[in-house]
């Protein structure tokens, strides 16, 4: 069973965790809903991730709500892929490794 994480960016600043859940969950199970938040203040950073254990239910919920209007703003919907850093590119051998000698 391979879950979805979904990115939901452009939220407004008011919506709850339980509405981001609310959004999704006519699509299919929702494990997770959070809107992210500035740790400090508390404030809504703006996006939100969604866990969804179905991909297909995941996939068809991103394929309604991406460019959706939600609170007068149109949201940002899609699969979230793990952040890659520099280090990543040097740790997979991307660039120097690999023995390309002839």
């Amino acid at each position: 069973m391979a879950a979805m994480m979904i990115y939901v960016g452009n939220l407004d600043y008011g919506t709850t965790s339980e509405e981001l859940r609310a959004l999704f969950e006519p699509f299919g199970a929702v494990a997770m809903a959070e809107v992210q938040v500035k740790a400090r203040t508390g404030q809504s950073r703006g996006f939100g991730l969604v866990d969804m254990p179905q991909k297909s239910e995941a996939e068809a919920a991103i394929a309604a709500l991406n460019n959706r209007d939600y609170k007068d703003r149109a949201l940002t919907v899609n699969e979230s892929r793990p952040r890659r850093t520099v280090r990543d590119l040097y740790a997979g051998g991307g660039w120097f490794g690999g023995g390309h000698g002839g």
